[in-house]
Formats: structure tokens, C-alpha cells, sequence
């Protein structure tokens, strides 16, 4: 039994590994810091930036960085104006207010 929690474990430890072969002698990126990297290169257009920061985690941890990332903007920004934070998020996306 216990071998089967160690081997799902590693393949969990592997989806999240965050270096690359290429990048052995650097410091490996975190999740955090590709999310924040490949949002504001989204914000400002660039792709290739994008791209690079995509490449620097898997496409889960990506994922679970960006939606992270939005809830604690939309936090920030609702504690800043004294709004909800639905408001602010449906504020932000073009919708209508409820």
C-alpha cells in the first residue's frame, strides 16, 4: 500500500516540478512567479514573454498560478474600493451589475 502512495506521489511531485532540462544550472521557477510572469506579459501583448513564462511550469500548475493570482487581484482591488468582490469581478469582466 505504501508503495502506491509513493508512486502517486512522485508522479504529483513530477506534474509540479518546475525546471527544465535546459535551465539545470539556474534556479527553478515557481508557480507563482511564472503566473505573475505570463499574466503581465499578457497585459502588455507580448507573447514571446508569455510563452517563455508557459514553459517554465506544467500547464496545470500554470493554471492553478493564474487563478490564484486573479482571486487575490480581485481581493485586493474589492478591499481597495470597498466593494464586493463579485462586484468587482463582474466589474472588471464588462458585466452588468446584479
Amino acid at each position: 500500500m505504501w508503495g502506491k502512495v509513493r508512486r502517486a506521489g512522485g508522479r504529483v511531485a513530477h506534474a509540479l516540478r518546475t525546471e527544465t532540462k535546459a535551465d539545470e544550472g539556474k534556479r527553478p521557477h515557481n508557480l507563482f512567479e511564472a503566473a505573475a510572469a505570463y499574466v503581465t506579459a499578457s497585459a502588455e501583448d507580448d507573447q514571446e514573454r508569455a510563452d517563455e513564462a508557459a514553459g517554465w511550469v506544467s500547464p496545470e500548475a500554470l493554471s492553478f498560478g493564474v487563478n490564484e493570482l486573479a482571486c487575490r487581484a480581485v481581493i485586493a482591488l474589492a478591499r481597495e474600493r470597498d466593494q464586493s468582490p463579485r462586484a468587482v469581478a463582474r466589474e472588471l469582466l464588462g458585466l452588468p451589475a446584479e
